[in-house]
């Protein structure tokens, strides 16, 4: 399903400076109330968002498919999103595409099919995916996913660009192999917060493993980035780290919750 915005100006969006990136995030349902409804969605795809050429929503394992779409389609009246999908509509075919099963995934298959269905649909040169829990502070330069696809293209050997995470940049630092005045590079791989080439990222390059890529959490069986990690290891394809801008990740309470009640009158604030 295709919705197409018809003013990218309305919020400010400059169309001559468009790249080819389709920045995108997703949601399911512990977390689709906060990201929709209450506007979670506006800090990623109104910032470092404007300088993507699509605004994707991937929309998830929700009890309410058509009530979660009407506040999508709402969002795309708005002037914050392009499009949406729903994952299960094009799954299959993005395990045929990328030659995995439902059950080389184990444990993963929901942790990794929303990640895979989209770089499967992915249509523009570049990629730049958040979780939905990932948010990007507003101090964060709207240009920084324009430094980040210009880094991919002078360096062959970087595959991956994020931002950091938590404003952990010492951490960064230490587990870099070298750095420079912007980035740190090393390994390394999360699903978080990804630039990425699109045309990469369609490669059959999820069937490798690494004894490094075991420290990924048990209980996410085969996932995504266990997958990407292993790759980007064995081919020695390296990870820059923003040194100096990062993105900020907390998993959502319940909506009915207190935590969840208190989230959202500070939100209202």
């Amino acid at each position: 399903m295709l919705k197409i915005k018809p003013h990218l100006d309305r919020f400010g969006f400059d169309k001559g400076s468009k790249m080819s990136l389709t920045v995108e995030t997703k949601v399911w349902e512990k977390d689709w109330r906060f990201i929709l409804k209450h506007g979670f969605i506006k800090q990623v795809m109104l910032g470092v968002g404007r300088s993507a050429t699509k605004r994707l929503l991937l929309i998830n394992n929700v009890d309410s498919p058509t009530l979660v779409a009407r506040y999508a389609e709402q969002l795309i009246k708005d002037g914050v999103l392009d499009n949406y999908v729903f994952v299960d509509d094009y799954a299959a075919a993005a395990l045929e595409f990328f030659d995995l099963r439902k059950s080389d995934l184990g444990k993963g298959y929901y942790y990794s099919i929303a990640e895979l269905v989209s770089i499967y649909l992915c249509d523009t040169d570049y990629l730049a995916h958040f979780s939905g829990d990932a948010t990007v502070p507003k101090g964060v330069p709207a240009s920084w996913l324009q430094d980040a696809i210009s880094l991919l293209k002078e360096r062959a050997d970087v595959s991956v660009v994020n931002l950091a995470w938590d404003y952990k940049f010492k951490e960064v630092d230490k587990d870099s192999i070298f750095v420079d005045d912007e980035f740190a590079y090393g390994y390394g791989f999360s699903d978080q917060m990804y630039v990425i080439r699109t045309a990469e990222f369609k490669s059959r390059i999820y069937g490798y493993s690494h004894p490094e890529s075991d420290r990924y959490p048990k209980y996410g069986g085969d996932l995504f980035e266990k997958r990407v990690d292993s790759w980007m290891r064995v081919e020695k394809r390296l990870r820059a780290t923003s040194r100096k801008w990062s993105y900020r990740h907390s998993n959502f309470p319940n909506w009915n919750s207190l935590e969840g009640v208190l989230l959202r009158m500070r939100r209202a604030r």
